[in-house]
């Protein structure tokens, strides 16, 4: 991150220094490391992130095939998650648009005036 280093060095240096203390040495290996950071990067949208902890996993000894089961890995979670998240609307939206749960009388009175969404419609 070239602009950091001249931009705000300080906080470059101790970016560096967070990095270097979560990869080098601890109770996991490099290569796993590496690999949880492809799946992390992935899960961030970050192409950039996900091509340097690539090539640095496959210096560490990944195999493609490996590199290829992190990123499903993150796909499953984050696909998991969306499913996790539309549980929200069985419980409020889905039952209140189909009848399934009554509105109360305040809510009612939002839907007849055509309020009381996000976007004050």
């Amino acid at each position: 991150m070239p602009f950091m280093n001249e931009i705000l060095p300080d906080t470059a240096e101790a970016f560096a220094k967070l990095r270097d203390s979560i990869f080098e040495g601890g109770e996991l290996d490099r290569k796993t490391k590496e690999l949880i950071a492809i799946a992390s990067s992935v899960l961030m949208r970050c192409q950039y992130c996900v091509d340097v902890h690539s090539q640095r996993a496959v210096a560490h000894g990944a195999s493609k095939k490996e590199i290829a089961e992190a990123i499903a890995v993150a796909m499953f979670i984050a696909g998991g998650s969306q499913l996790g998240w539309t549980n929200v609307y069985g419980e409020s939206v889905y039952d209140l648009v189909f009848g399934e749960k009554k509105p109360d009388k305040s809510e009612k009175e939002k839907l007849e005036k055509g309020k009381g969404c996000c976007c004050g419609n």
